[in-house]
């Protein structure tokens, strides 16, 4: 990264799976990070804890400065202390509640942290004259586009959860700053993220632990509905390439997609992780659940061209990488 330019990111869910890896990265790469997150109960709060401690031990190691604040990007008198305190140069925005199931039983909340809070994150930014801002968006605002692979140009108007409908009006409330105030801005749709320290709930996860001890797997559907998994070192080098592509000198609002482009079956995703562990699987077949896409897919031409980002992990390789992760780590 350009150090010269950029010295303090702002990252907000530092504490989450793909906050923490980006947190470590960024240190890695010689730039001081504050990272904010609200240690809320979505899931065991012990693991963010955990990830945070990792982040500290790559700051010391690279000499570098790390700062984990705890507080709600809803609340506007702790943001006003935070960018009072610290020249901050740069915003990453990952913070949200996280899931398509959740944000149907919940929608409220989810319209609350995602929008809410992200709007106040945008008025620190225009307040404290902060010119670069990413969005972690998602693939979820496609819905059930049934054209393949999915492309940024896609029109994106029937999301088929509240989450997804979060994401997507983030987008435009991110353009209205962008216009308004001439902040430059990346709106980053990621795909399915998967990798060491992935949140429990998520599907990779939840098969392996399953499959590890033993335990029966539900499986939503016949299994054809099929995921472009991306592993969380792509999405990281793709994030961080976003943050560098803000810092042209000219005025940017874009969108990205970043995913693996090579969709994976669940009923394979399912075999290739029995397979990795060498265990075997015994599936109990369940109805699709409400809010559910049949396909993601992305089409990553645009985040090649202008982001040189090209996803280097196979899903072969990454579940490998996660199995072992997780044997390790299950003790």
């Amino acid at each position: 990264m350009k150090a010269d330019r950029i010295e303090i990111i702002l990252v907000t869910g530092a504490a989450g799976f793909i906050g923490s890896h980006l947190c470590e990265q960024l240190l890695r790469e010689g730039i001081n990070v504050i990272g904010i997150d609200s240690f809320n109960s979505y899931y065991d709060v012990e693991i963010k804890k955990n990830n945070v401690k990792l982040i500290e031990a790559t700051a010391k190691d690279n000499g570098k400065n790390f700062q984990m604040l705890t507080g709600d990007i809803r609340d506007t008198q702790f943001l006003n202390t935070v960018f009072s305190k610290y020249k901050i140069d740069a915003i990453v925005s990952l913070a949200a509640n996280a899931g398509v199931r959740p944000s149907i039983e919940e929608p409220l909340e989810y319209i609350s942290v995602n929008l809410d809070g992200l709007t106040k994150l945008l008025e620190c930014a225009k307040n404290y004259g902060i010119k670069k801002f990413i969005f972690a968006s998602s693939s979820s605002v496609y819905g059930n586009n049934r054209k393949t692979p999915f492309s940024e140009e896609d029109p994106v108007d029937n999301p088929i959860s509240p989450y997804a409908a979060t994401k997507k009006a983030g987008e435009l409330i991110c353009y209205t700053y962008h216009s308004l105030y001439d902040i430059n801005i990346a709106c980053l749709r990621y795909f399915t993220v998967y990798g060491p320290r992935q949140r429990p709930d998520l599907a990779i996860n939840k098969f392996t632990r399953l499959i590890f001890n033993g335990s029966k797997i539900e499986m939503y559907g016949d299994g054809s509905t099929a995921r472009d998994y991306t592993y969380v070192s792509d999405v990281v080098s793709g994030t961080i390439a976003a943050i560098n592509y803000l810092s042209r000198d000219e005025s940017i609002y874009d969108i990205f997609n970043l995913g693996g482009s090579n969709p994976i079956k669940l009923i394979d995703l399912i075999d290739l992780i029995a397979k990795t562990l060498n265990k075997p699987v015994e599936i109990i077949t369940k109805p699709m659940q409400p809010g559910d896409v049949e396909v993601t897919f992305s089409d990553f031409s645009r985040a090649q061209e202008k982001l040189n980002y090209y996803p280097q992990v196979t899903i072969e390789k990454g579940i490998e990488n996660f199995v072992r992760w997780y044997v390790k780590n299950s003790d």
